[in-house]
Parts: structure tokens; C-alpha cells; sequence
């Protein structure tokens, strides 16, 4: 059993308790947060809170996580593509079409699975038994680098680290028209759709903040625009989402693009091409590199011959 224990800061007044937690130790999911809460795992000043109750400034804020419970996930022999192992982290180079964890509908076949094997169990425990080791995500049609710990203790930093903003992360894209400027910036709130939960939208008053720097790589015409985009942050698809406030969304984004795609790609063209951090252990900072995917490259050669 674990205990977490904080006092409530001027930025955390006026935040539900589940949202409170969930902020100030991003290590933990919030819907893992609010089981526990509901299940009488946390306090504020002492008595029992609920995930609807609002903290002040000044509370005292309690949450109790259990050890974390036998894995109900298989462990499968899936192929991985490992860039670098040691006994605290492994970063991988996701293909396109794989869920990062399990959840409904997508049980087996998940980095997870591939993880539980590769690794002989030796993850990290603190985002539940679902997500052994994951301590960030990327979509799963988005290629590229992705990085699981081994052990709670590397969790703790890789996860303290993405809330500072301190991770390097480059992203190139494919997306629909030409800009006027040949770099930028999106800065905006982002949401959930209240219409359509699945999809997440700019809001230009709430939500949470999200800051994307973009340089075009190459023009295609006047039709497509080959981008690279460093994060600040790293909301819930966020690069798609700014991309498409631009009037820009990413080719195959059938989600926030066009419904129907002229190039039948199975998603959006988004790569995660460059991650770095400083290594839990080490302190010394490393940056991992990922080439395009085939599917990307070959597309931007037909562009190159049908439009320059």
C-alpha cells in the first residue's frame, strides 16, 4: 500500500478531488483515481472525500493505492522493434495500427501484451494492471517512438518529467493545403466534444492548455504540406486537433478531416519521429530518432511527382 499525501496549492482551489490528485501525481491515471476514491481510498483534512467534493487551498489530501494486483493481461510473443533497453526503461518504435494498452475491444495484440513478454513482467505498477510500464501514449495509427518503464521508481521521473514539458517531442505530419508562413505556433485550450466524446476540440475558455510549434518540411503544390510539429505539452491528440483548427488536418484523419479518404490510409499520417528525456538513473539526457514509415515516404514520392 502506498501512500500519497500533498497540500493544496493555489492552482489546485476549485478543482474536483478526482481532477486535484490526477494533476498534482499524473503517474495515476484519473479513472484509476476515481475507483479509489469510490472505493473510500482517499481524505481531504481527514474525512472520507468523494470525487465530485471541490478542494481548497490549503487541504490536505490523502489517497491511499493499493499494491498493485497479479496481472489479468496475457503475455504475448509479439515482434517489437526495440531501440534501447536497460533495467529502468525500453523504447520502442511503434508500427502503425497498434493499441498502446488494453481496453475495450483491443485486449490482445497490444504493446502491453508484446511488453508482458519481451520484459518477463518487469514493469512498472503504478498505472494499474492494465497499463504495466506505460507512462505516456500515442495513437494507434500514429508511428514511432514510444518509451515503458521498468520499474516505479523510473515511472515516477519519465512521468515527472512530461508534467514539466521538460520531454522533447517532434512529430512530422502529412496534412491537407499549403501555408502561408513557413513556421508557427497554436496555443489554445483543449477539450473534450460534448457532442462527440470520443473527439476532443479547441475551447477558447476552458479545458486544458495546449501549445504546438510547427515548420513546414516541403510543399506538395498547392495541395499537401509536409510538417514537422514540436510539443509543448501533450494533450489527447492534440497535434490532430490544432492541425484541423488551422484548417490544416492530417491526411487519413477521417475523424477530424474529411469523412471520406482519397488515399485509403488506415488513419492519419502522423509519425512520432524524435523523443528525448533524462534518464532516471543516469541524469544523463538521451534522445531516441525514428525514420519514416514506408506507407509515409511512398506517399510523399507520388506527391513529388504529381505536384512539383
Amino acid at each position: 500500500m502506498e501512500e500519497i499525501k500533498f497540500i493544496a496549492r493555489e492552482s489546485d482551489a476549485g478543482l474536483r478531488l478526482d481532477k486535484c490528485i490526477a494533476v498534482n501525481h499524473p503517474e495515476v491515471s484519473r479513472s484509476y483515481v476515481q475507483k479509489l476514491i469510490e472505493s473510500g481510498g482517499a481524505w481531504i483534512n481527514g474525512n472520507t472525500g468523494r470525487c465530485k467534493d471541490f478542494v481548497k487551498e490549503g487541504d490536505e489530501v490523502k489517497v491511499l493505492i493499493p499494491a498493485p494486483e497479479g496481472l489479468e493481461v496475457d503475455a504475448e510473443d509479439i515482434p517489437l522493434e526495440v531501440i534501447f533497453e536497460d533495467d529502468d526503461i525500453i523504447v520502442v518504435n511503434k508500427p502503425k495500427g497498434m493499441v498502446v494498452h488494453p481496453a475495450a475491444g483491443h485486449y490482445t495484440g497490444t504493446l502491453v501484451n508484446g511488453l508482458l513478454y519481451h520484459c518477463k513482467g518487469s514493469l512498472s505498477g503504478i498505472n494499474g494492471i492494465l497499463r504495466p510500464g506505460i507512462v505516456h501514449r500515442i495513437d494507434k495509427d500514429t508511428t514511432g517512438i514510444i518509451v515503458a518503464c521498468k520499474n516505479d521508481t523510473a515511472h515516477r521521473s519519465l512521468a515527472e518529467q512530461f508534467k514539466e514539458h521538460s520531454i522533447t517531442r517532434r512529430y512530422e505530419a502529412l496534412v491537407y493545403g499549403v501555408f502561408k508562413e513557413p513556421e508557427g505556433r497554436v496555443e489554445s485550450f483543449i477539450s473534450r466534444n460534448p457532442e462527440e466524446r470520443m473527439k476532443m476540440m479547441v475551447n477558447p475558455t476552458r479545458g486544458k492548455f495546449a501549445a504546438t510549434n510547427y515548420r513546414v518540411k516541403e510543399q506538395f503544390g498547392n495541395k499537401y504540406s509536409h510538417i514537422v510539429c514540436q510539443l509543448e505539452t501533450g494533450r489527447t491528440h492534440q497535434i490532430r486537433v490544432h492541425m484541423t483548427s488551422l484548417g490544416h488536418p492530417l491526411l487519413g484523419d477521417t475523424v477530424y478531416g474529411p469523412k471520406k479518404d482519397p488515399f485509403q490510409l488506415t488513419g492519419q499520417t502522423l509519425h512520432a519521429g524524435v523523443l528525448g528525456f533524462v534518464h532516471p538513473s543516469t541524469g544523463e539526457y538521451m534522445e531516441f530518432s525514428s525514420e519514416l514509415p514506408e506507407y509515409f515516404t511512398n506517399l510523399m514520392e507520388k506527391f513529388r511527382t504529381k505536384f512539383c
